[in-house]
């Protein structure tokens, strides 16, 4: 069943999706570099309120290095709770366009502060500190579907290989994409996705690798994710006979959630973990 949030009509002008001028991705959907440029241009990386939120819990981290990728040691952050909760549960966290930096492993000692094992992947290499270094992770990232999904992939064998029960993935902003993406490379492996106003995957032969049920969160003031292409998407995975819902916060910007920057949108972010939290909890036995 898919629930729905009443949504309003965003519009985004075909030269600001283009703006970047990048290579299309390859599942052949919009560039949407620029309009993440336009959408984060003022900002800066600082904490968000949410980064700030204690995890319920004591959580220990650390920095692991969860694959080899052509000789390349592929570091992430490794969360789970400090002792007395099983941690045979998992997520894997996917960064924001700035990367995997402080805010985001705060986020992945939040999420392990709810009773999960949490692995917070690294797709860029590095972390961009302004809005002009994070477009070109960006481009690059999506330029490259391939080498992310190995990157997700090997996150994934990680994490089999620790003892994990089940599997579920959350991502913001670029992360919401490649969050959903962890889901179409997992397949069965996965058994929950919950996408923060990524840029959507329409593509109907993309969707029919996916297996796990997805919760999709937008902002309805978001510029730069089309709600006609977060329908597309959502049509696409019905399809697919996997469960979806989506939620549109009507007055919420895009990155309202976020980690990092300025958006942060307390009422709204606050109830979209709510959610996730459920959500993970309903399908990661």
């Amino acid at each position: 069943m898919t629930a729905i949030i009443r949504s309003t009509r965003l519009t985004v002008a075909a030269g600001l999706l283009a703006a970047s001028g990048s290579p299309l991705a390859a599942q052949n959907q919009p560039d949407y570099a620029g309009a993440m440029k336009h959408e984060h241009g003022k900002e800066t990386p600082t904490a968000s309120a949410g980064a700030l939120i204690a995890p319920r819990v004591d959580v220990v981290g650390e920095t692991v290095t969860y694959a080899t990728i052509n000789g390349t040691a592929i570091r992430g952050y490794l969360a789970k709770p400090a002792a007395g909760a099983a941690t045979g549960k998992t997520v894997i966290v996917v960064h924001e366009w700035w990367g995997l930096n402080d805010n985001m492993q705060a986020m992945a000692r939040r999420y392990a502060g709810e009773g999960y094992t949490v692995l917070a992947v690294d797709l860029f290499g590095s972390v961009a500190t302004t809005p002009d270094a994070a477009m070109k992770l960006y481009q690059a990232g999506m330029a490259d579907i391939a080498g992310g999904e190995k990157n997700l992939g090997e996150a994934i064998a990680y994490l089999k290989k620790a003892g994990a029960t089940s599997i579920g993935a959350v991502g913001y902003c670029y992360g919401g994409h490649w969050a959903l993406r962890t889901g179409l490379v997992g397949g069965e492996d996965l058994d929950a996705v919950v996408m923060y106003y990524g840029a959507p995957i329409t593509d109907t032969k993309e969707i029919s690798r996916l297996k796990a049920p997805v919760l999709g969160i937008f902002g309805g003031k978001d510029t730069g994710i089309p709600i006609t292409a977060v329908r597309q998407m959502e049509t696409a995975i019905k399809a697919a006979g996997v469960p979806v819902t989506i939620t549109v916060y009507e007055n919420a910007n895009h990155a309202f959630a976020n980690p990092s920057g300025q958006a942060y949108d307390k009422t709204a972010a606050e109830d979209a973990f709510a959610k996730t939290v459920s959500f993970f909890k309903a399908n990661l036995k």
